[in-house]
């Protein structure tokens, strides 16, 4: 897992507490000692724990019990629990809190999805997209990690994906093609991958050379013939399905045949419930 930034924790204590807690100063508590302690509601697998951990240390609190991001728990298991001054636990408090709910429901249902699509391919790689909620992309590929997955692609720079929105700027599938050997030319340390939605797409390019494709919305009872041809053509062409890939359809996807599955599904649903007490400490 990679640390949260610096630029992270403080957004997220800016955007909660953007000029102190005038509850807990009013009440004139902030001094005295507490202790905080994160629970699952549920049957959960954690993430967002480096993120919690840190949010605590900012605000002068010391982590005393801490699970790692990727364990499963049950209801009541405790998350996180840490102790320091009531004004910076209660600062940590609803920010810490938002972090789990929001991560672990990612990472609960990510496992859900690696675990049905290695029932029926045990080997098969599975990949969160970048149809994130902006400026959340840290939490979104912690929790992703944690629930087994890898992202799909971190952003633009990193990989080279011609989709069809390239190939209509381009002339076609058939100018696609000629491009192809200049891609592979040019980008010689990458893999040159495109989207296709048909089988004669596919094909085409397969033949050309392109080191994997990625089927975008066709059905499985569809994509396992194509898999199959395009095998034929080239044995060492990587495969992914994408679009509309859920935990109910998965093990269906990863049985066509295919490398690995792309999905957002993961990171739209209900967040996980996380039960939180602050007491004397």
């Amino acid at each position: 897992m990679i640390a949260p930034s610096t630029a992270l924790i403080d957004r997220l204590l800016a955007e909660d507490v953007p000029y102190g807690d005038l509850t807990t100063h009013l009440l004139g508590i902030g001094d005295r000692a507490a202790r905080i302690r994160f629970a699952a509601r549920d049957e959960i697998v954690v993430a967002g724990v480096p993120v919690a951990r840190e949010l605590c240390r900012r605000v002068g609190a010391e982590i005393t019990f801490s699970l790692d991001s990727g364990q499963r728990v049950g209801r009541g298991d405790p998350l996180l629990v840490a102790e320091g001054p009531a004004a910076g636990l209660h600062a940590a408090w609803k920010v810490c809190a938002n972090v789990f709910e929001s991560c672990c429901g990612i990472a609960t249902r990510t496992r859900a999805l690696v675990d049905a699509a290695r029932s029926a391919a045990p080997g098969i790689g599975v990949f969160g997209t970048r149809k994130v909620f902006p400026g959340v992309k840290e939490l979104a590929i912690e929790a992703l990690e944690a629930g087994g997955a890898l992202p799909h692609r971190l952003g633009l720079s990193e990989t080279v994906l011609v989709f069809e929105q390239h190939t209509a700027l381009l002339g076609g599938i058939e100018a696609l093609v000629d491009a192809v050997p200049g891609l592979r030319r040019d980008a010689c340390e990458k893999r040159v991958l495109a989207e296709v939605t048909r089988r004669d797409e596919a094909l085409l390019l397969a033949a050309a050379g392109v080191d994997g494709l990625q089927f975008d919305k066709v059905p499985p009872s569809e994509l396992a013939g194509i898999v199959a041809a395009v095998r034929e053509v080239d044995q060492r062409i990587v495969l992914i399905a994408a679009g509309g890939i859920t935990g109910t359809n998965a093990a269906d996807y990863a049985a066509t045949g295919v490398d690995g599955l792309a999905s957002s599904w993961m990171y739209a649903g209900r967040p996980a419930d996380i039960g939180v007490v602050i007491e004397p400490a």
